[in-house]
């Protein structure tokens, strides 16, 4: 039903305008719909609008919202979705969808039932229901088998839901099968019923039909209806390509579509959702062929998102005619906008995602959506994405060391106005990310963020200092009105009952101070990606026998569904053996080699493990030795105050002498994404 599409005759592809039925769009650039979990009702909320506005006020051309919005009771929001399946959605959505239209912006809503990717231990705590009872491995719950009841209940409820959209006044809505109900009835590994919705493609398709129908029958024409499908579950036994572009073929032939929206790999399982949305160190565009061979398949716009981070694969997405639309919805998190920059000619200054993933790990840990490297993602309603400039005299401050959180502040005075000076003592600016990229592929992406950060600066006229040594006279001889010490953490060992001396920490690898010999173990007791990112150098660097051993009851414990597989794929392939719940209380010399001493965390037995190199990953100790110097000498005796740095606001102001304020790892061991929001926090105000 898509209308060919129209071209403004721009320089630039992703700037052409392009017309999907009767709704004409500004640009190709499109962000897909996702739940960053900002919600709490059903209903969209002010900050989950703000976070929308910021991207339709960025110049995208389409924002998807309502990601796994559901449209029956028993599709309870796992990640503060919202809910179609009640009238009172209409008056609030209304309102948001007027504000992303006063900006030229499209806006449409994903509708969905999740089937058995829910829970019944949720919400209302009813028995989730799928075309048969079988169960999915990232949920775990047993579904009921839907009867004839429930199938004909489900499709009045995604036709009141089409009704509820029409009467928000938003320009489409997108109906849901990436592991969601309806491709449950597509997969033969979900669908094994032996009535007229099981058995033949045919038979699989009918109730998503009978959706399409029914949804076509309500609304008007001027409501765009599509479909988000997987082109490839890249499991045993599931949907091949060719059986996805024999479903896609016969969904376009009805006529009742006007855009699809292909996605690859199946969400079922952990291992899946890592394929499903890569994390860095993947191929970037990795299912953009998947996505061009539908494409040649069908005769209506597609649409595709998975990993494109950033301009230029966008671009090709579109010159090389592969897709329609190209969806950057990760990269709109780390730059909402992506496209204001484009038209003004600042390509550079687009902040590029750099695949951390956090965004969507931080949902499978019950938390809400946040940015590795763009504090002001999810934050807009207090966090402003643009910096305000000073409206009082500005100041002179000194910031040292040019990590994440230094190089962050000293962005932020500078856009404030204020002469900033940074002081670093190192050779480049960037930190511990600089050492940290040195592991792997993966996670060399992170100098993505401070790399553009140092760009940054630099443009906004920040003096940087490097290889130089900060000292409390030379600091003082600066005249400063505000000292922030971002001076990081020195690594930290564990506490053993003895050989301390004999261990090395990560970061002691990763700058070559240490011979990498053939067997190593690694302790990791901080559960984050470096202990894992650390075998990888190892083995790339000559070592053979690798053992990580951690106290947690897993590898990796504070990686979520879409990182930690990813590594833990790795760690198998290079055959890097495994040992949870054991925490290290001893080392010792034996011989040629060295024995560490393990304590089982719960039966408190012991083993013994005989290497060449003990390596430890514990986090970090504060480098806090400046700011103690410092404390004396300043107006506030170096004290933060935590409440108006909560909430972002301008800490108390003082007339004589400087103001001291530390952060980052400088206060506490964290992470980058920590620092980077304390430094906005802290200096958006001074």
């Amino acid at each position: 039903m898509g209308d060919e599409e129209t071209r403004t005759g721009s320089l630039d592809p992703l700037l052409d305008s392009f017309q999907i039925g009767k709704v004409k769009l500004a640009n190709r650039i499109f962000s897909s719909s996702h739940a960053p979990g900002y919600n709490t009702d059903g209903t969209p909320s002010e900050r989950y609008i703000a976070y929308h506005e910021e991207k339709a006020r960025g110049g995208i051309g389409l924002t998807m919202i309502g990601g796994s919005s559901n449209v029956s009771v028993d599709s309870a929001s796992l990640w503060g979705q919202l809910n179609f399946g009640q009238d009172r959605i209409i008056e609030p959505l209304s309102g948001m969808t007027e504000r992303i239209h006063s900006h030229g912006t499209a806006i449409m809503c994903q509708i969905t039932h999740m089937g058995r990717r829910n829970v019944s231990n949720d919400g209302d705590w009813l028995p989730t229901i799928a075309p048969s009872s079988i169960r999915e491995p990232m949920h775990r719950g047993w579904p009921k088998e839907m009867d004839k009841h429930d199938i004909k209940r489900v499709i009045f409820d995604f036709v009141a839901a089409g009704k509820r959209a029409e009467k928000s006044g938003l320009d489409g809505i997108e109906l849901c099968a990436t592991s969601h109900l309806l491709d449950q009835f597509w997969t033969p590994l979900v669908n094994k019923r032996t009535d007229e919705y099981g058995g033949s493609i045919d038979n699989r398709l009918r109730f998503t039909f009978e959706i399409l129908e029914a949804i076509r029958e309500a609304v008007g024409a001027e409501l765009l209806l599509g479909i988000r499908m997987i082109a490839n579950e890249d499991q045993i036994g599931g949907l091949s390509t060719e059986e996805s572009r024999e479903i896609a073929q016969k969904l376009a032939e009805s006529e009742l579509l006007d855009f699809m929206n292909i996605a690859s790999s199946s969400l079922a399982t952990e291992a899946g959702l890592s394929k499903a949305i890569p994390p860095s160190g993947t191929p970037l565009a990795p299912y953009l062929p998947l996505a061009a061979s539908i494409k040649e398949t069908v005769d209506i716009p597609i649409l595709h998102a998975t990993r494109i981070t950033d301009v230029s694969s966008a671009r090709y997405a579109i010159e090389s005619a592969s897709v329609d639309l190209i969806g950057m919805t990760r990269a709109h998190m780390a730059d909402p906008h992506i496209v204001k920059k484009i038209k003004e000619g600042k390509e550079e200054r687009i902040r590029t995602c750099v695949g951390a993933s956090l965004c969507i790990n931080r949902l499978h840990q019950g938390l809400d959506a946040a940015c590795i490297q763009n504090p002001s993602t999810g934050r807009e309603t207090f966090v402003p994405q643009l910096v305000s400039k000073v409206k009082d005299k500005s100041k002179k401050i000194v910031i040292v060391g040019a990590g994440p959180a230094g190089l962050e502040s000293a962005r932020v005075c500078a856009e404030r106005g204020h002469d900033v000076l940074l002081l670093e003592a190192q050779s480049q600016a960037g930190g511990q990310v600089v050492l940290a990229a040195r592991a792997s592929e993966r996670q060399s992406e992170l100098l993505g963020i401070t790399q553009w950060l140092t760009s940054e600066i630099q443009l906004l006229g920040v003096e940087l200092r490097l290889n130089t040594v900060a000292e409390t006279e030379k600091i003082l001889s600066e005249k400063p009105d505000v000292v922030i010490t971002a001076t990081g953490g020195w690594p930290e060992k564990p506490l053993l009952n003895g050989g301390e001396d004999l261990v090395a920490t990560t970061s002691e690898v990763l700058s070559g101070e240490v011979k990498i010999p053939e067997s190593v173990l690694i302790f990791d007791d901080h559960g984050s990606e470096r202990a894992l990112s650390v075998a990888e150098y190892l083995q790339s660097h000559g070592a053979k026998d690798i053992e990580i051993v951690t106290p947690d009851r897993l590898i990796g414990h504070d990686l979520s569904a879409t990182t930690g597989p990813a590594y833990l794929e790795m760690l198998y392939a290079l055959g890097v053996k495994l040992t949870p719940d054991h925490r290290l209380i001893e080392v010792k010399r034996d011989e040629t080699k060295i024995q560490a001493v393990f304590r089982n965390e719960y039966t408190s037995t012991t083993i013994h493990r005989n290497t060449h190199l003990v390596v430890v990953e514990n986090g970090s100790s504060p480098n806090d030795e400046l700011f103690k110097e410092l404390r004396e000498s300043s107006v506030n005796d170096g004290v933060t105050d935590l409440e108006a740095l909560r909430i972002g606001k301008a800490q108390p102001g003082t007339k004589n002498g400087f103001t001291l304020y530390r952060i980052g790892d400088s206060v506490a061991s964290r992470d980058i994404a920590a620092a980077i929001y304390e430094a906005r926090r802290l200096c958006q105000n001074l």
